[in-house]
């Protein structure tokens, strides 16, 4: 039965329509910005004094939501909606104690939704499944650490257990968190960074020598043009929004690059702006949108690429040939590769018509310093690590590296991801990173492989992997192949989650189970040394100093360093690491993080500088550590990443209202949905090929490449501007139809965002 129109916005309030849409800090659902500041949001608002009172008041706050680095300017309301609602989710007054799980077995809560459960609020204390009463039932911090040390003692072989990292976790815990498991003996340290921005590194590995772009918040305020790929500005990362209404306003071109027309591609109200605020004044974030078709990217890059070259044959100012030349190898293979590929192929791709993809060339020509950025849209599909090179290559042509307002520009989604990966959270680590570890921190560490996140999962299905520890993040619903997942995890002896607030994961545990609580970020953290600060390392390689300065949502929690440390000496009785000296002071992690680190030297000075230090880029100073000392092109085939007749492309998306898989409401205001989210997002040509209307209910089928199905009921179609053949729905409903196996050969990442699926009406 189709649903009514009380799941849909009106188009006048839809922000496509909206003249005072903001994305960044949310005004469009709002009738005026009384009701905003006053009204209806009174919770986002005591968010948002909160992050300015912890910023401006008591020696700087990161916010744990999005990476997107903190104003270079000391703007004084440098905040977007999703911090608010993010930092409000944290310092809700709820609470989750003994109490809670004495009423509610695990069964039973395995019915609530996702949503219902985070709702519940903050954990309290240290919990242990007891399976005779299928309870959660209270445990002390001595006991919970005794439990883990045992379980990872009595383990045949270190490999047999894995340690997972999300974004969330401080540089400082992490530093601790790998050293822990590289001491017990392994590399399994699976982490997001593997389902999200690994194509990117090592994309920019392959091809300058750093897994990082090389831009900074300057290079985004001086450059000629901006091209975004496959972002979702709004909710990814609102505060883009600032740089691309800045750019707009000085003359710079902007080109958003995504099958779907994303609110912030369009406009925005700055939060800082008061009086554009109060007038509701929007300011442009583009000025030209094409929409290639899922997995299109590469082919618009190639003819991109194309069209310069094809300049260059007459105008000698197209190519930086001096560039070319002097940093740069494989030129003359990459010109080939793109003379070879044929017009018709890269229309085919794409979805786009040559005079579309010349029209952004154009824009690429007359630029004298371009940026190009790129997140999910980009990475997770099977030809992600190219696409990046494409990046490259494009970039190199034109002599766009190594100077202010130009280079490769990933946004990383999470608040520390970035850091995790540089302080050590890698299932294939750099041998010269070992060996520093080893010789400053006095063990030995493994030379094998590990398990990334894929990997992790083959593992405890196979019986291969009987200790799982997860800090943060919500592993069961991240991860691809849903029911696939939460049957392996059901398989290993001890499941351990380190955690603010109840999720999917502490339900689908293993035959044993640990929720430890943790300190969240907005909270003090106070240890023998007094007040301590943790760092992050944000999508531009800043590092800087986080401190909380609310009161802890219990007296019983501890921080992420004193959970790492007691599980460690736990495990590790014998270990030479001073691991409670460590935690008494986090000035000493950094210390022995400063000589281990490249690029870390003198951290604890540098780390209190205002905003913190920039981690060096080599290849932004034209230093290229590649085998060839150059920055390489790549000169691979363009692929055929087309699906057969009558199956569609479908990609994985976040609504406006979550954070990863964080549900904070059933809303998604910026693409006009209210209160659903089993939905599909389908051109309307397609829909009407299947003799579908709006919200009829459908079945979606994947189709993976082992030929195996798995499907999902009676979701509604929702008509939306989205090329042909193309579909969208959001995570992380829809991971369950990304089977385990459906993961990039270039990456390893999950496919999520090119998923050949069959969609047809319900019976």
């Amino acid at each position: 039965m189709a649903i009514d129109s009380s799941n849909r916005i009106d188009s006048d309030d839809s922000p496509e329509f909206s003249p005072y849409h903001h994305p960044a800090a949310g005004w469009g659902a709002a009738k005026s910005v009384t009701e905003f500041m006053i009204g209806k949001e009174k919770e986002p608002i005591l968010g948002s004094r909160a992050i300015l009172k912890m910023n401006h008041e008591n020696g700087g706050f990161d916010c744990p939501g999005c990476a997107w680095p903190d104003s270079i300017k000391g703007i004084h309301l440098d905040i977007c909606e999703n911090g608010i609602k993010h930092v409000t989710w944290e310092m809700t007054h709820k609470r989750v104690g003994p109490e809670f799980f004495a009423r509610h077995s695990v069964s039973e809560l395995a019915t609530w939704s996702d949503r219902e459960l985070e709702d519940q609020g903050r954990l309290t204390e240290p919990m242990s499944y007891d399976p005779a009463t299928d309870h959660y039932v209270p445990i002390s911090w001595a006991d919970a650490f005794a439990l883990a040390g045992t379980a990872l003692r009595e383990l045949d072989d270190p490999d047999q257990a894995a340690f997972y990292t999300s974004g969330r976790l401080g540089n400082e815990a992490t530093f601790l968190y790998q050293l822990m498991a590289r001491e017990l003996g392994t590399n399994n340290l699976p982490d997001c960074s593997n389902m999200c921005h690994e194509a990117s590194g090592r994309a920019l590995q392959a091809a300058l020598g750093t897994g990082k772009g090389t831009c900074d918040l300057e290079d985004w305020e001086t450059t000629d043009a901006l091209f975004i790929l496959g972002v979702n500005a709004a909710s990814n990362a609102p505060r883009m929004l600032t740089a691309l209404a800045e750019a707009d306003r000085r003359g710079a071109q902007i080109v958003h690059i995504n099958p779907l027309v994303e609110a912030g591609a369009t406009r925005t109200i700055i939060p800082h702006e008061f009086r554009n605020m109060a007038t509701f004044h929007a300011t442009s974030t583009s000025t030209l949108n094409l929409q290639p078709r899922i997995g299109g990217d590469f082919a618009l890059l190639r003819g991109m690429a194309k069209a310069v070259l094809e300049e260059a044959e007459t105008d000698p100012h197209a190519l930086d040939q001096q560039f070319i030349e002097r940093y740069t190898h494989g030129f003359d293979d990459y010109r080939a590769a793109v003379a070879a590929t044929p017009w018709s192929l890269i229309e085919q791709q794409s979805a786009l018509t040559e005079a579309q993809v010349r029209k952004a060339a154009r824009v690429y020509c007359d630029a004298d310093r371009s940026i190009i950025s790129w997140c999910l849209g980009v990475t997770q599909h099977e030809h992600g690590v190219d696409t990046i090179r494409e990046i490259v290559n494009l970039l190199l042509l034109r002599g766009n590296l190594g100077r202010e307002g130009a280079g490769p520009s990933p946004v990383r989604g999470h608040s520390n991801v970035q850091g995790n990966r540089t302080c050590g959270i890698d299932n294939n680590p750099p041998a010269h990173f070992l060996d520093r570890l080893d010789e400053v921190c006095g063990i030995t560490s493994p030379r094998a492989d590990g398990y990334d996140v894929v990997a992790t999962i083959e593992a405890m299905q196979a019986g291969k992997l009987r200790v799982f520890m997860a800090m943060g993040g919500n592993f069961a619903l991240a991860a691809p192949d849903t029911a696939y997942t939460c049957e392996a995890l059901r398989k290993c002896e001890l499941t351990v989650q380190v955690s603010t607030k109840l999720n999917r994961s502490h339900l689908v545990h293993g035959t044993r189970a640990l929720i430890l609580p943790c300190l969240g970020r907005t909270e003090k953290d106070v240890q023998r040394g007094g007040l301590q600060q943790t760092s992050v390392e944000d999508s531009m390689a800043m590092v800087h100093l986080s401190k909380g300065m609310k009161k802890p949502a219990s007296p019983h929690l501890l921080s992420e360093p004193a959970i790492v440390a007691g599980i460690a000496r736990a495990a590790l009785p014998g270990s030479a690491t001073r691991w409670e000296h460590y935690v008494e002071d986090y000035d000493r992690i950094r210390d022995t993080m400063a000589q281990v680190l490249d690029g870390f030297e003198d951290f604890n000075r540098r780390v209190r500088l205002p905003l913190g230090f920039r981690i060096k880029q080599p290849a932004r100073e034209l230093i290229f550590l590649t085998p060839s000392g150059k920055a390489e092109f790549s000169a691979v085939r363009l692929p055929d990443t087309l699906h057969e007749p009558g199956t569609l492309a479908l990609a994985t998306v976040r609504s406006h209202d979550q954070w990863n898989t964080t549900i904070y409401s059933d809303d998604d205001r910026y693409r006009g949905i209210k209160n659903l989210r089993t939905l599909v997002f389908m051109n309307t040509d397609d829909m009407r090929e299947r003799g579908l209307s709006e919200f009829d209910e459908v079945d979606i089928t994947s189709i993976a490449r082992d030929g195996s199905r798995r499907s999902v009921q009676r979701y509604k179609v929702v008509p939306y501007n989205i090329p042909r053949g193309c579909a969208a729905g959001y995570m992380p409903e829809l991971n369950v139809l990304c089977a385990i196996g459906d993961f990039s050969t270039q990456s390893d990442q999950p496919i999520m965002k090119n998923l050949k699926v069959v969609i047809e009406r319900s019976v």
